[in-house]
Parts: C-alpha cells; structure tokens; sequence
C-alpha cells in the first residue's frame, strides 16, 4: 500500500528523561551520512546513468564488535566503522547493492543483483503510477459511467506479488486502484470497485487496464474522522470520574457501571453499559463479571509440598486478602480511592481503607490514527487513548495480584492482572545448578533456594448482556480453502470464516490454541442496519491449559480448567468454578460437572467462563521480588455500532 509522508517529527519530552548525545555504533545514518552515501554513489557511476536509491540504511558492525565496544566503552572508545548498506536500481533495468564506508566516503562494494524480485518502492514512482490513469481515457470513460469526478479521485500503488510467473512475466508491474472522496478525507471507505490498472513502474506507463463493471461506491456519510467533523459531546459524559456512594455508581465518558466488593470474589463489575449516540441510550454489555476462582497448584512432589494446590478464592478468600492501596505508588496522584467492608468472625464489620483506585489512564497511547498523504492536503488525525481503570490488589500469601478493570472510549473492557510479590521457594542443599542430578521440580535461583514450577489459572465468570440477556456464542473458525483449478483467479488458498452457533453446553468448551477461533457473542435479535448480529468478541491473553493429568486428584478437583472457554445458561446458584465449599472438596461441584448436564445455550442468558493461565518457570530475576508479570483478555465490539464509536460525524 503506498503512503506518501512529508515531513515525520518526533518529540521527545519529559522532566525525568535524559538523553545522551554521545554516538552508538548501532545509531541510524545522521543527515551527514545520507549525503555522504549521495555523493559516493554518484561520483561511481557516470553522469549520464540513472540511479534511483531503494534503500539506505546503516550496515551493521558484526555483533562481537559492538558487545566488546559496549563492555570497554568510555569518552575515547572507538567506535567499529560507520559503513551504509544500499539497494539501487540503475537505468531503470538493474538491481545494485552497494557498501559506502561512511568515514572515507567511498565505495567500498558494488555487486548486481540477479535474483528474482525487486526492492521496495519508491514514493516517487507510486506518485507517478498514482497519477496516470487519470490522463488514461478508458479509465476517464469508466468514470462518466459511474457519475464520478476525476477531482474526487484518489489512487493507491499495491504490489501484485508471485504467482508462478516467469520471464518477462515478472516485470516491475504493479496495481493501482483507485478511491472517491466526495464529502470525507477518509478516502479508503469509499474504495471505486471494479476497476484495475496495471503500471509498469519502469516504464512508467499503464499495460492493462480492466473495468469488469459498476460497484456502488460507499457513502460518505460518518465516515470522515476529523474532529471538525464530529458532533459534540461525545457521549453524556465528561472526562471527569463521577463516584456516588454508598451506591458505588460509577459514569465516565460513555460508561456506566456498579462497582461492588465480594470478600470472596474481591471486585465485582455489574450493569456496565455504554452510551451509544447514534441510538441516544445506554446499551448493555456485562451484567456481572468477576474472578470465581484462582487455581495455583506448585509441581513440587516433595512430602512438604506435594499438597500445595490453592484455590485462592475458595480457600483464602481473594477479597478477605485485599491489600490497602499507597495513593502516588499503587495507584496515580489522579486517582480517587474508595473502601470496602468485610465482616469478622463474629459478624462485625471491618473497613479495608483504600480498597480500590478508580482513575484515568493515558500514557502516551494512541486509540486511532491515520495519516492521509494522498489528499490536496495532508491530513493527521489522532485520538490519544484515554480510559478509565478500577484497581484492587489482593496479596494471597506471597503473591500480589493486581487487578485491573479498563473501560475504554472505543468500547472494550479489558481485564488485566499483574502477578507480583514473592515467589513460593523451596530450600535445597544445592547451591550451584552443577549439582543438580536428580528431580528438582523447580529452578535454582541462588544458594539453597529452589523456585518451585508451579502454575497460575484465573477463571472470571463474566455475565454477558449483549444489547439484552438472550445472547448466542457463535465460534466463527478460520480455516485454509483451496481454490480449485477451474477459478480464473492464480491464487492457490485463502483462509475464510465458517461460523457455529453453539447449541448446546458441550459445543461450547474451547481448548484455545489448538485451533484457529474467533470467539463472538451476539445477541441474535438484535441486528445492524447492514444485517449483522451486534455482538462482542472475547479476545484471550496468556493461553496456557493444566498438564496434570485428568486423574490427578488435584486436577479432578479444578476440572473446570480443562477449557480455556466455558459457556453455561445463567444459574444464580453457579457463581464460584470451584464450587461453592472448596476445602477438600472432591471436585463434585464445579463448572466441569455442571456443564455435564449439556443444557441449551442458544439464544439463551448464557455466562461465559474464561480462565487465563500461566506456566510459570522461576528465573533469578524473579528472586527475591518478582518483577510483575502481566496478561489478560479484552472484551471488545464486534458489529456492536453502527460504526467506530468514538467517530461520531455529522450523518445527512
């Protein structure tokens, strides 16, 4: 895809950020080294040949030199030599590869290219070929016949790839196709189908062209991104936290959710919805969602360790171990913090002081951007992306598990948990790895400290309501298809969705990674003006399954972490994974049994199960405070809107 820049400025600014000025043998070429290279190459060949650069880039010093120059380095080092690596095409016919020692300014290799395949385009020729069909006639023709106006008129360079030709048949040819404005800059929404131009780039004129008929072009109503453009608010709401209690409500932006304390579960997100402004109301999305269980089982089968299975909440009480937040470390000077209750054992309540942060997020992410170089006038286009995140910290022994609820303008929740503290480590006589015969079930980490292999499986119970309570799990799977010999297409493959509906509970069960799945939950009742099923797509972070054995007590235990994915019919009574009584529990009353029963789940108020996991193998870096260690999943819209929601255009 061609994309024609101007200028590019970075800038970098911070009061804590000190930049050194001193050179690196791996530092891109510096303006001066660029001309250096112009000067060399051109005085190499004669005045009358044609020499287009391709590309230009620093030729790396071999990686001992640059190890040894970063071990010995001081004010007078030296530096391994500065040399420039160079792709050239020559007269429009040959491929050269140059080296340029940058110091003396000098060729120091000129070798020509007889492979197949040609370096990358230049900007100045994908102009050239971009221009030419509209001083094409047939193609001016095509444009009558649609009611379209050149001035509108956009094109693009693409590539056209390999497919089996040879000869003459692998000239430097490329696709240009072209766009419509016509009322937005957003050009790629509004693609002119049925229309393909072939360019010889070295020749630079046009060798085929082809209109196979009239494809409606989109409309450009809400399609264009500029902030000009857009219709204010965006959203009920400000950029400003909102927290009223004792209801805990909590409105930001275009969210709207509950947040509520469990002394098991720990955070509990209930009735999130989020304002859509084409339909002027709140949707729903999550009914409830929250961790139900926290499966930590140690692969250590020593007599003092061979027990060590936690279910976190079950057993501990993942709320109960729910940690004070330090304002201006745990959480930023931004946030605003709220306290949570439990009870003791004799019923009297106890306050947990700065339970939870609720604050803003931006660090220097971008939500969309696009740069539009094509246009009459450059168009750059950037939402910085700003969200608004709920925090909690549970220290279950020696682990800190940090929580994170994110909701974001553009409509995801994601869902992150940061894995610190302490590693669970097991004293040895070993204090070097040398001695290291027999079983250890775990890493030394320094002397007599062996870090044990043990896993981490969270499961959340996440209570969809996509648009309303009777939502569908659709496993849309991507899979490779043949393109039979018959097609007039060169291609060989391709991949396409074929969509399942799960009927029932065991059509649901996924073991992620052992296919190609997409993972979308719709409401089917509910449909976008074009005809899809609005819906949300569960996007897995870390995917890690259990590799006990099925009839390890242990694991008979948390069956329920045999599937990364689990969709079940709501059941008040089906809250905890584990079941409801976990210690030296027999494993009789888990998700896995309950989904035993294969009930209907079609078109049905269906919650979802998802457990991320974590293999985890002690480095030394873990020792003697672990490093967080983080993943997640998103719940992200899939056909949800209309369109983006946070572009909001002006629609005719």
């Amino acid at each position: 895809m061609s994309k024609i820049p101007t200028f590019l400025f970075f800038f970098f600014f911070s009061s804590t950020i000190s930049i050194s000025l001193s050179s690196h043998p791996l530092d891109p070429l510096s303006p001066a080294e660029f001309t250096s290279v112009q000067t060399a190459v051109r005085s190499h060949y004669s005045n009358h040949t044609s020499v287009a650069f391709h590309y230009i880039g620093l030729k790396e010093p071999p990686k001992s030199a640059v190890l040894s120059w970063l071990h010995h380095h001081t004010p007078s080092s030296a530096a391994p030599p500065r040399r420039a690596f160079i792709i050239a095409r020559v007269n429009h016919t040959t491929t050269h590869e140059l080296t340029v020692d940058l110091t003396q300014s000098t060729i120091l290799s000129d070798q020509l290219y007889t492979g197949s395949g040609y370096p990358l385009f230049t900007f100045e020729e994908q102009i050239a070929a971009n221009a030419l069909p509209l001083g094409h006639a047939p193609f001016l023709e095509s444009l009558r016949r649609r009611g379209l106006h050149g001035a509108e008129i956009l094109c693009q360079t693409y590539g056209i790839g390999w497919f089996g030709e040879q000869g003459k048949g692998c000239s430097r040819i490329v696709r240009v196709m072209c766009n419509y404005l016509d009322g937005t800059v957003n050009l790629f929404m509004r693609p002119v189908e049925g229309i393909a131009v072939t360019v010889d780039l070295d020749r630079m004129e046009i060798v085929g062209y082809r209109d196979r008929g009239i494809v409606p072009v989109p409309k450009a109503d809400g399609t264009d991104y500029r902030g000009s453009k857009q219709r204010p608010p965006f959203g009920p709401g400000v950029n400003a936290i909102n927290v009223v209690q004792p209801n805990n409500l909590n409105r930001w932006a275009n969210w709207d959710f509950h947040l509520g304390f469990d002394m098991r579960a720990g955070p509990i997100i209930s009735t999130a919805s989020i304002f859509d402004v084409d339909k002027q109301t709140f949707r729903r999305v999550l009914y409830r969602g929250f961790l139900s269980e926290l499966f930590v089982p140690y692969m250590d089968l020593t007599e003092e360790w061979y027990y060590r299975t936690f279910f976190d909440a079950g057993e501990f009480g993942y709320g109960l171990c729910t940690s004070s937040l330090l304002p201006g470390a745990d959480c930023p000077d931004n946030a605003v913090f709220m306290e949570a209750y439990f009870p003791d054992k004799d019923g009297n309540p106890q306050q947990l002081p700065n339970a939870f942060c609720i604050f803003e997020r931006y660090a220097g992410d971008v939500m969309w951007r696009h740069t539009e170089a094509a246009t009459p006038e450059v168009v750059t286009e950037v939402r910085r992306d700003v969200s608004l995140v709920v925090r909690m910290v549970s220290t279950v022994g020696n682990y800190d598990y940090i929580n994170d609820w994110e909701f974001k303008q553009s409509g995801s929740i994601k869902v992150t948990v940061g894995l610190t503290g302490l590693l669970e480590v097991r004293g040895a006589d070993y204090t070097h790895k040398d001695q290291i015969h027999d079983e250890s079930y775990g890493q030394i980490l320094s002397e007599n400290t062996i870090g044990s292999n043990h896993d981490h499986f969270l499961t959340y119970h996440l209570d969809l309501d996509v648009d309303g309570e009777s939502n569908s799990f659709l496993k849309s799977k991507l899979k490779t298809v043949r393109v039979p010999n018959r097609t007039t297409s060169p291609r060989k493959s391709y991949w396409r969705v074929f969509v399942e509906t799960a009927k029932t509970e065991s059509d649901a069960k996924i073991k992620l990674g052992s296919e190609q799945v997409d993972l979308i939950f719709v409401n089917p009742n509910k449909k976008t003006m074009v005809g899809n099923p609005v819906g949300y797509r569960l996007i897995p972070g870390s995917v890690a399954g259990p590799l006990l054995s099925d009839d390890d007590y242990v694991q008979i235990r948390a069956a329920f972490t045999e599937y990364n994915v689990w969709v079940t019919p709501y059941n008040e009574s089906e809250k905890w994974a584990g079941g409801v009584y976990v210690d030296r529990s027999r494993g009789d009353d888990t998700l896995a049994t309950w989904s035993m029963k294969d009930r209907e789940i079609e078109d049905r108020d269906i919650v979802v199960w998802y457990t991320l996991g974590f293999h985890h193998v002690p480095c030394q870096e873990d020792f003697p405070v672990m490093p967080t260690l983080s993943s997640g999943f998103e719940l992200r819209p899939a056909n949800f809107f209309e369109r983006n929601p946070v572009l909001k255009a002006y629609i005719s």
